[in-house]
């Protein structure tokens, strides 16, 4: 499975040591198995990984199969290195998502890097420091136990003029230290590079425009591709005409079955060249639109899976004495990355290189390896830096378009989406139906719940409040994927769908946490202490009070117009609870959300201002989605070609956003990207009852929905 020294692949511990020079080369097979425990479905393979080099100069070189996409794991996954090896921060260099030099991984999504990663990633670094130690033995003739390490020398402790460097220790050696020893990870009183917020070590090159993108490569002979796209999703390509294309100076007409494109060494020259090609297209009717796509939804997604069953549902229906029926909706949204995808593709000696924006290096290579006909090992994948990704980047129909065209013309090609095909063919997160019974005893404790979610799976919809009656069940697509060809149409949807940040648990969350407030508000009790007083789950307990006590609740009465909004949830195993204050313009339904708390706990924290980061881009992102991004379509037909259209947060808009970082070092490194993003909708939703009296059960909270709700 691995990519690096394993037979198959064509790599041994030889050619790799070849390949990436002198110095100590840390192999390790597996990691502890407790390491790995959380969720062995995404064990890491037990083959020889290559994760450190420690170089002649003292160098570190970490290489990873994670990719940067802004979310700062370069710096985060340095640091985790530096603090296991004793070395200092500024001696470690990255290596990302390379397939030819990195260990074999799945891809950079899930909030998963830290938490997943991060623990092989730490083992690595702290058996690399074993072998260091026991060669620094041989060297001072010292027993190990009588070794410290800091800022990567070795001394002997009570003489530190007996010690040695790192550099001295690698010193014109080529060799690969092969361990299987358990790591000792240092304690959190021991971090003294982990737990800090040193300068991101990609900042410098980000603010200076000297960082490096897929579109930034130009290798040689580099032809740029426009490709001729269907005019909605499902429809099959008739009769083709290139004939006008073929005519114009330097452009070279490619046709691969359903690949048709015009290239050119100007990249508006074979745009120009491409409104020369005419084609006939067929294309069936589909009657789906934004309204009618949830009761297609409901009668589509049959297959239910029941994800949790406790008591007796039917019994405690029949016996509460109001049940609150409601159904949440939610429309499409699109990525909207700042970078569209790109990908360059070279062929050279018998072997093809791309460099591509992906979110998954090596199964991308993998696939690029399929739709070329050859074998993984001719294939080599690069990832250079990710403008933004948010699960859309996982997909890589760039990449492969790019080689197969270098692979028929024998010169590098450069595909470049435009923004019109960035939303064409996004894997848009899907439409969803959320379907909520619920009920409340005398004491203001729910005794009944019964959920059903169709399209967006079970992320989030897990209970950690107390209901001796529930049940909760996922229809259709519960995997959160659905894929479809250039000229085919998935099943469920129209279009295809797959991860967005923190993919299903915003729909559920926004359900979830909407009937809560609703029930807290109909048994007559502050939102705050219904959630305090139907949970026992001590970690939301203290995000819930930590957030509480931050925002100053319930504080003063908001006002007229003025709303105040609370929810909780869980996501990447970070409990996370927001608290919003928004203001609704009667005249014209529009939210301003004025102030946001979050508060977070998410075991030991690696970087903090890395977390907040995070927290604060959750929060910005999740404004769209919860109050303007709602993807238009007619059948197959994506009715969004640009920004004009689809309307992102603007910086004008922001909240003044506050992050509070709960203290929780018993539980290990859990994930950041995605937590505080989940729970946005709800809490806005909740202010806007709060503010209006008015409850409004589908998202985008467009200015339009909420007018109507208010004169109604």
């Amino acid at each position: 499975m691995s990519a690096l020294l394993n037979p198959s692949h064509g790599f041994n511990r030889r050619q790799f040591l070849k390949m990436v020079g002198g110095g100590i080369a840390v192999l390790v097979v597996g990691g502890p198995a407790e390491l790995f425990a959380q969720d062995r479905r995404r064990m890491y393979p037990e083959d020889l990984n290559a994760y450190l080099r420690i170089g002649a100069d003292g160098r570190v070189t970490v290489f990873s199969g994670k990719i940067e996409m802004g979310q700062g794991v370069l710096t985060s996954q340095a640091q985790m290195a530096a603090e296991e090896l004793g070395v200092a921060l500024e001696s470690i260099d990255m290596v990302l998502g390379d397939t030819d030099l990195c260990p074999w991984d799945m891809g950079t999504f899930g909030s998963l890097t830290t938490r997943m990663f991060g623990p092989s990633l730490r083992a690595a670094a702290a058996e690399g420091r074993a072998v260091l130690l026991n060669l620094a033995a041989a060297k001072l003739g010292a027993a190990k136990t009588d070794l410290i390490v800091e800022d990567g020398v070795v001394s002997v402790q009570g003489s530190p003029d007996r010690k040695v460097t790192y550099a001295e220790l690698a010193q014109g050696k080529k060799i690969a230290r092969l361990i299987d020893e358990k790591a000792v990870l240092r304690s959190v009183a021991q971090f003294k590079v982990m737990g800090k917020s040193p300068r991101r070590l990609d900042g410098r090159e980000k603010v200076t425009g000297a960082a490096h993108y897929a579109g930034d490569v130009r290798p040689q002979g580099l032809l740029y591709a426009r490709i001729l796209r269907p005019p909605a999703h499902g429809a099959t390509l008739g009769t083709v005409d290139t004939a006008a294309a073929e005519r114009r100076s330097g452009v070279k007409v490619v046709k691969l079955d359903d690949l048709v494109a015009v290239l050119h060494a100007d990249p508006e020259a074979a745009g120009a060249a491409l409104a020369d090609v005419t084609a006939e297209w067929k294309t069936e009717p589909l009657a789906l639109d934004p309204e009618n796509i949830f009761d297609h939804l409901e009668k589509t997604a049959t297959k239910a899976e029941e994800k949790d069953h406790r008591g007796d549902v039917e019994a405690a229906r029949t016996a509460a004495s109001r049940v609150f029926e409601s159904t949440y909706r939610k429309g499409y949204v699109a990525h909207s990355p700042m970078e569209p995808h790109t990908a360059v593709a070279e062929p050279k000696d018998g072997r093809v290189t791309v460099w591509a924006s992906t979110q998954t290096p090596f199964p991308l290579r993998d696939q690029i390896a399929q739709a070329l006909k050859v074998d993984t090992q001719k294939v080599r994948v690069i990832t250079p830096y990710l403008g933004g990704g948010f699960g859309g980047k996982s997909a890589g129909r760039q990449a492969i378009e790019a080689a197969r065209l270098a692979a028929a013309t024998g010169q590098p090609v450069q595909v470049a989406w435009t923004r019109a095909e960035e939303f064409f063919y996004d894997t848009f997160d899907p439409a969803a139906v959320v379907k909520v019974a619920s009920a409340v005893d005398a004491s203001g404790k729910i005794a009944l719940w019964d959920y059903a979610v169709y399209a967006a799976g079970d992320r989030g919809a897990a209970l950690f409040y107390d209901v001796p009656n529930a049940r909760v069940r996922a229809f259709g697509d519960t995997s959160y994927r659905e894929e479809a060809g250039p000229q085919s149409r998935p099943s469920l949807h129209p279009f295809a769908t797959g991860p967005w940040r923190a993919p299903g648990a915003r729909m559920n969350v926004f359900a979830v946490e909407s009937q809560i407030d609703l029930m807290a508000a109909a048994a007559g009790v502050d939102p705050l202490e219904f959630r305090l007083r139907n949970t026992s789950d001590e970690r939301m307990r203290k995000v819930l009070r930590e957030a509480a006590t931050a925002f100053g609740w319930p504080g003063p009465k908001a006002g007229s117009g003025r709303g105040r909004g609370i929810a909780c949830g869980i996501d990447a195993g970070t409990y996370v609870a927001l608290i919003v204050e928004i203001a609704v313009d009667a005249a014209t339904g529009a939210i301003k959300v004025e102030r946001v708390v979050a508060a977070q706990d998410m075991g030991i924290i690696v970087n903090p201002d890395g977390a907040r980061m995070q927290m604060e881009g959750c929060v910005t992102m999740g404004l769209g989605y919860v109050l303007s991004e709602e993807v238009p379509f007619k059948g197959g037909e994506v009715l969004v070609r640009g920004f004009d259209v689809y309307h992102l947060p603007r910086f004008s808009a922001l909240p003044k956003i506050e992050t509070v970082l709960v203290k929780n070092d018993d539980v290990a490194p859990q994930g950041a990207g995605e937590p505080a993003i989940v729970p946005l909708g709800a809490a806005v939703a909740n202010a806007l009852s709060d503010a209006t009296g008015k409850r409004l059960y589908r998202l985008p909270l467009t200015p339009e929905r909420v007018k109507a709700a208010l004169v109604s």
